[in-house]
């Protein structure tokens, strides 16, 4: 919504609101609400890299109960800082696990950060990996 009267603008300021952007345009004032729950959201999952679509075979292993286990999946994007892959495992959300690059046959420490829905090959899941992966992927980003 954008308002350009004064009685408006004086109106809305004794609302309360939080986020409220100030625009010149056009040797006009305007005066812009934000959503404050729409902007929180979309800065939440701002991306920190680049992120390349890239279909990477990989294993997902962890250990439970004194048990090691290993899940394979596929990535869907691949970034400097992680991935999201779809493995046929759930994960609680902070839990470590160790990721392998089936392709190439390196290994990184890595924290689920994000798990989305469970679709026919499996959950989405958001994977940061611990530590600089410069080589992990082979890809410049």
């Amino acid at each position: 919504m954008v308002l350009t009267d004064f009685e408006t603008i004086t109106t809305v300021a004794t609302l309360g609101l939080r986020h409220v952007l100030v625009l010149f345009a056009y040797q006009r004032w305007a005066l812009a609400i934000v959503n404050e729950d729409d902007f929180v959201a979309r800065m939440k999952y701002t991306r920190s890299s680049l992120r390349v679509n890239s279909r990477v075979r990989i294993d997902v292993e962890w250990t439970e109960a004194g048990e090691t286990h290993h899940v394979q999946g596929y990535t869907i994007d691949i970034s400097s800082k992680g991935c999201l892959a779809v493995v046929a495992q759930g994960f609680a959300v902070g839990q470590k696990l160790r990721l392998k690059n089936l392709v190439n046959g390196r290994t990184m420490d890595a924290t689920l950060v994000w798990r989305g829905h469970e679709g026919r090959a499996g959950w989405e899941l958001g994977l940061e990996l611990d530590g600089i992966a410069e080589d992990f992927w082979e890809v410049e980003f």
